[in-house]
Parts: C-alpha cells; structure tokens; sequence
C-alpha cells in the first residue's frame, strides 16, 4: 500500500484532482467501518476482476464497454439494492465488493476501477440525484449506468434519471456531464453516509464521516457545524464549541443562526457546570 488515508486526503483537499486510486481511496475510508480490513487484497481482486475481463473486451470502443458491463453486472452479478438503497453497506467499497450490491456511486466505482485496470479510460459524472460513467477514447464517449446494470445511456436518458431522481429538469450538454475529480467523488461517498448517519442519529459514526469530509473540506461551515450538533448530542460539549463559534463566526447571516446560537449556549453551559 502507497497511501495513507490522512495524506491522500489531505492531498485531494488541495487538489481534487490528485492522480491516487479511486479504489484503494475507497477502501482506506472503509476501514472507519471496519478496521482490519485488508485493503491490498481487495486491491488484487480488483487486478484479478481486470485479468479475467480482458477477453470480453475486445473491437471498439461499445464492444468493449459492452463486455466489461457483461461481465460485471452478468457474470459477476453487481447489482443495485433497491430494496434497501440507504443500507450504509452500500456505501462502504469493501462491503460492495463481497455483497455484489451497491448505489450508483460505488457501482460507478466498481465499474471504473475494474475498466481502467482493464485498459478503458474511463471517468465518474456526478448527475444530479444520480452517478453514472463515462468512456471515452479519442473518437467517442459512451455513458454508462452502473445502477442500471450497466445500461448504455443517451443523453435523453441521462435527463430522465435526473427527472426520477430529483422532480427537476435537467438539460444534458457537454458541460453538466464533464467528469468530476477524485476529490468529489470522495465527497460525495461521505456525504451519502453522512445523511444515513444524521437520519439514525448514529451520533458516533456521524462525527466520524464528518471529520472525514472535513479534512476534504476544511473551509466548509456547514460541516463545522454539523459535527458541533453531533457532539453536543454525544454529550461532548466542549469538542463541540469551536465548531459551533466558527459557525456562528462565517455563518452570521444564517437562517439558523438563533438555533445554533442556542445550542452553543446550552454546550457552554454544561461546561461550567463540570468546571
């Protein structure tokens, strides 16, 4: 292993676009979850999963999209778990790759590390409400729809999903399906699990996420405020006041600054009472 958790994300947080691995970067963060994890054997897997791809691919650049989604979502059986999408295992890479369920973003991720070790370049497009992939080579792109067992996308279809997904319309040019950097994928892995955690008030694993994204994105109020709310929950006030000051500080002109304000109070409170 080359990376450690900290510094890769300490690089992306100057730079999303940090040339590291999708895959290992996935796994690291899932060892909050699950602390022995063994990131280099799934990173083998991976290598494994490509080895065994490369005959399916084989023509242009379709055929070979065509039979990387074959044997991923056939072969292999990936799949998206509709019945339970806010399960946080769907979220956790490693968890993905035992269970063959997972979310657009993980099963974009799947679809990506196993195609780019393959040969493909391929890339993630954040949509709305919606994550898919795009491959490209110097004559064409062809968009991908991991959660929709690998199913080729127009550009029509693209706004469909985002329809679905979100009630709003959404107009599909070049410019809304660019790919994102590492850097926001990663993000946005967090912050699915930080809405899951926040609905179950999981106060613990909340201000675990949020620490994470935090490194990510230190200038970020929102999530300085967030994890002051988990800590006071938690019964961990005195972590929580800086957090809620430095909300309160950049944020002065926020609908919730009478809430937060309250809740720093009652934080500060309890303090004085254990000192």
């Amino acid at each position: 292993m080359t990376v450690k958790l900290d510094n890769a994300l300490e690089r992306l947080a100057r730079d999303p676009s940090a040339s590291l691995d999708l895959a290992e970067v996935a796994l690291l963060l899932a060892r909050d979850e699950s602390p022995f994890l063994d990131v280099d054997a799934h990173l083998c897997e991976l290598d494994a999963m490509a080895r065994e791809v490369k005959p399916y691919m084989h023509g242009h650049l379709a055929h070979q999209v065509q039979g990387l989604c074959r044997y991923l979502f056939h072969e292999m059986g990936f799949r998206a778990n509709q019945r339970d999408y806010y399960d946080p295992r769907n979220s956790y890479f490693n968890m993905v790759l035992e269970r063959r369920l997972g979310i657009p973003i993980t099963l974009s991720a799947v679809t990506i590390a196993v195609g780019t070790r393959a040969g493909l370049t391929l890339a993630g497009i954040g949509l709305p409400g919606h994550f898919i992939v795009k491959a490209t080579d110097p004559r064409q792109e062809i968009l991908i729809d991991p959660f929709g067992g690998g199913r080729i996308l127009s550009h029509g279809d693209c706004e469909n999903l985002v329809r679905q997904a979100t009630g709003l319309d959404f107009e599909s040019a070049s410019l809304s399906l660019e790919a994102i950097p590492l850097g926001l994928i990663i993000q946005r892995m967090l912050n699915n699990l930080r809405a899951i955690y926040l609905k179950t008030q999981d106060w613990t694993r909340s201000i675990r996420t949020l620490e994470r994204l935090r490194q990510l994105k230190p200038q970020d109020v929102v999530v300085r405020r967030d994890l002051g709310l988990c800590q006071v929950r938690l019964g961990q006030p005195g972590k929580a006041v800086d957090h809620l000051r430095g909300y309160l500080a950049e944020a002065a002109d926020a609908e919730d600054t009478e809430a937060i304000q309250a809740t720093l109070r009652h934080a500060e409170a309890t303090l004085a009472q254990w000192n």
